[in-house]
C-alpha cells in the first residue's frame, strides 16, 4: 500500500529559497527532500534537530542594563562614574 501525499505550501524571502534550492543541488537534494529530510527527524525525536536560540545581546536583562546605561550617561554629559579610570 503506498504513502499518500500532500503539498505544503510556505513563504519564504526569495534570496533565501534561491540559496537553498542552490545548497541542496549541491547535496543532491531537492528542498522538498530537504524539508521531508526535517520534517521526519522531528517527528521522531519530538523536537527540533538544532538549537534554536535568541541572540543573548537583546535578552530584556541585557537590554535594560543598556538602557540604564545610556541614561546615565546622558545624565553625566557622557561619562560613566561606575567605571574607574586609570591615569
Amino acid at each position: 500500500m503506498g504513502q499518500s501525499t500532500v503539498n505544503v505550501n510556505f513563504r519564504m524571502d526569495a534570496d533565501l529559497k534561491n540559496s537553498l534550492e542552490k545548497v541542496c543541488r549541491e547535496l543532491g537534494l531537492t528542498p522538498t527532500a530537504a524539508f521531508t529530510i526535517f520534517a521526519t527527524k522531528v517527528v521522531r525525536e519530538k523536537r527540533i534537530p538544532f538549537e534554536v536560540a535568541v541572540d543573548p545581546f537583546y535578552s530584556d536583562q541585557n537590554m535594560a542594563r543598556l538602557k540604564k546605561s545610556i541614561a546615565q550617561m546622558e545624565s553625566t554629559g557622557g561619562t560613566i562614574p561606575e567605571v574607574d579610570v586609570c591615569d
